[in-house]
């Protein structure tokens, strides 16, 4: 490089150090130090030199942060550590039972704690690698998120590389996505002024725009982050407790919650949560309760997880938000899978500054503990400050002119038998896999990714299609023609072609990803594929009786009840003739016959393993054609324990259970040579 080639790189790197610490000084400290009009120019002068010299722009670069090009679909990825819910009190016994827990497990009450205000944004994990961004993924179901590196990379107050030298080799934190109440307004203005439908709450409007197809879009919504905690390090200062993990996240260049405090005993947690609660109102976001954490992080891994949450954490809900309100009707909707929920229409109401027009009933049994009928005045709640929900009937202002709610004699979308699976159950569903209710999210659900993956089928098109009548079930989809896509709204040749060819290409998808897609009441992925490699046709699962469901280890009653139930109709008979004669697969893939030394063992994992993830080690077992399982039971074969093992262990200890730790674990697999 010559000379006058290098005090240009030197130059650029210049600016973008002074962008990226004003950016510092702005976003994480809220202590700005030139005003936006000198920011404004350090921007203009780089841009202007990457311009003239684009062999110098690197991925850090202030400039990159807004990419012009739409994404037309969000790559699915698996967390490395998963990411799990808390567990939820909602008043200072059950706090003080959790606490008791703690203590007793820790055999100490010297246990310090962070208390944290609990946000409602969107959780969204962050990959740092020798201190560049390389991925943001959502939390998706906390074991597999969505990569949306690039529309993560339009928030400021996102680093796009780490600040100090110190920072790890490796680095992913978890944090949250949201917008200020304040942004929010402004934004659902702008949202009627351009005669588009506003958000419903500040949660709705982060989620919407992160997963904006068009980077542009994600960019010009007012969105914010901050870290909360992190997933894995590797490399750089040990962190003897989460306090000192957020201190450095702070020198790191990440945002934290400015409303964390440390709390040397349980009295100041108590005195803490109580505090966050009167001040909720004058919080610049969105909150419904505030997260505790046992601060040391030695103390947290004895404590470990529970299959869906950490023991050392737990969030404190303030209490729900209440007026009341005007029940103007009660609607029955029918769901994907047939539900049939009742949900009242309610006078429009303003609660925690959203306007609350209709709640669900959940079902008619909720509808007849509350005794709530047409035209009585109610009290409601937003549960979690989200979710409106009918509390209790105002039997006082009662007028005589209520009217009592009946549970319909049959489907109110296309009149066909509903019924109960079993007498206990709480809820109604139409049986008819054709209902025009059901048909909708059920064409949504059959063309999803983790289904039959027909990307261009979204929810826009689903209606034109079915608004149109192009399409009443599954079958119809692959009878769909060219000249007909055409006469749909903004549909040119391409795009067309690029549905039919997605349709086609799905008609190659395993059996697994068509039983999936089907939508059967209580059958997942998971599910899903148990099925197909057990039955490895359609036509074997649809001829299984009850005994040869329950015979398979994951399999229970209830979801037996349900695969019965469904491959009974003779419209879905019917369908999947017309499946198989249209040239959709419904076979599953037959696996690699290579040695499967623990072909037919059943494995259930329980704690913490250290050298493999939970989906790692059942990958593992699967390779020697076990069975990895979710619980024990008289049918288990080995558990296998890590760290703070749970009551699995007890009761396949007592069930006489082959119990393995982690080291007998690896060393099994080591046998065979299964590969890392």
């Amino acid at each position: 490089m010559n000379d006058s080639l290098s005090k240009i790189s030197l130059k650029i790197k210049t600016l973008k150090e002074k962008i990226n610490l004003n950016d510092y000084q702005y976003y994480v400290l809220d202590q700005p130090k030139i005003s936006d009009y000198e920011y404004d120019q350090l921007m203009k002068g780089l841009k202007e030199l990457e311009y003239q010299y684009p062999q110098f722009i690197t991925p850090d670069s202030p400039t990159q942060r807004v990419s012009g090009q739409a994404s037309p679909t969000f790559a699915p990825v698996k967390h490395i550590i998963p990411m799990l819910s808390l567990d939820n009190t909602y008043n200072e016994e059950e706090l003080k039972a959790w606490y008791d827990r703690v203590v007793k497990s820790l055999k100490t009450e010297k246990i310090e704690f962070v208390v944290e205000l609990k946000i409602d944004g969107v959780s969204l994990s962050l990959t740092y690698e020798n201190a560049l961004l390389t991925r943001a993924a959502t939390r998706g179901d906390g074991e597999k998120g969505e990569d949306i590196t690039p529309n993560a990379k339009t928030i400021n107050y996102i680093p796009l590389k780490l600040l100090t030298r110190e920072s790890p080799i490796f680095l992913e934190v978890r944090g949250e996505v949201y917008i200020d109440k304040k942004d929010f307004e402004r934004l659902n203005n702008r949202m009627i002024d351009n005669k588009e439908e506003p958000f419903a709450n500040p949660r709705n409007a982060a989620a919407g725009s992160l997963r904006q197809k068009d980077t542009k879009i994600t960019a010009s919504r007012p969105l914010k982050y901050f870290v909360h905690s992190y997933g894995k390090i590797v490399g750089g200062k040990y962190f003897a407790t989460h306090w000192d993990f957020l201190a450095a996240s702070k020198k790191y260049g990440l945002p934290i919650n400015k409303y964390s405090v440390l709390c040397m005993n349980f009295s100041e947690v108590i005195a803490k949560c109580k505090e966050f609660e009167t001040i909720r109102d004058t919080v610049p976001f969105e909150i419904d309760g505030a997260v505790i954490k046992v601060n040391d992080l030695e103390q947290q891994r004895m404590l470990g997880f529970t299959m869906k949450s950490p023991r050392w954490a737990i969030a404190f809900k303030f209490a729900p938000r209440e007026t009341t309100t005007k029940v103007k009707d009660i609607r029955v909707q029918v769901g994907r899978t047939g539900i049939l929920t009742p949900v009242a229409d309610l006078e429009p109401v303003s609660l925690s500054g959203v306007t609350i027009s209709h709640a669900t009933l959940h079902n008619f049994d909720e509808i007849k503990r509350l005794d709530v009928k047409i035209g009585d005045r109610v009290l409601i709640q937003r549960a979690g400050d989200v979710i409106p929900k009918v509390v209790k009937v105002i039997v006082s202002e009662r007028t005589g002119n209520e009217k009592t709610v009946h549970i319909p004699p049959k489907c109110p979308a296309c009149e066909g038998p509903i019924t109960k699976e079993k007498e206990e159950d709480v809820s109604y569903r139409c049986l008819n896999p054709s209902c025009p209710a059901q048909i909708e999210l059920g064409l949504s659900h059959f063309s999803k990714r983790e289904a039959m993956d027909i990307e261009s089928m979204g929810e826009a098109v689903i209606k034109q299609l079915l608004n149109r009548k192009m399409v009443s079930n599954f079958s119809d989809i692959y009878k769909l023609k060219k000249e007909s896509l055409l006469k749909l709204d903004l549909f040119k040749d391409k795009k067309a072609q690029n549905l039919l060819d997605a349709i086609e290409k799905s008609k190659t998808q395993p059996l697994n990803r068509l039983i999936y897609g089907l939508g059967i009441r209580n059958v997942g992925e998971k599910a899903a594929l148990t099925l197909a490699e057990h039955f490895q046709t359609i036509h074997k699962l649809m001829q299984a009786s009850s005994d040869e469901l329950l015979n398979i280890n994951e399999i229970g009653p209830v979801l037996a009840r349900s695969i019965l139930d469904y491959f009974s109709q003779a419209s879905v008979k019917k369908l999947i003739n017309e499946l198989a004669l249209l040239g959709i697969n419904l076979r599953q893939p037959e696996t690699e016959q290579s040695a499967k030394p623990l072909e037919g063992k059943t494995f259930v994992l329980t704690g913490e393993l250290k050298a493999y993830s939970r989906g790692e080690a059942e990958n593992k077992i699967r390779e020697l054609g076990g069975n990895p399982a979710s619980s024990v039971s008289r049918k288990t074969d080995f558990l296998v324990t890590g760290e703070n093992p749970g009551s699995k262990y007890a009761k396949a200890k007592g069930l006489g259970v082959k119990i393995l730790n982690e080291e007998e674990f690896i060393k099994l697999i080591e046998k065979y040579k299964i590969s890392n």
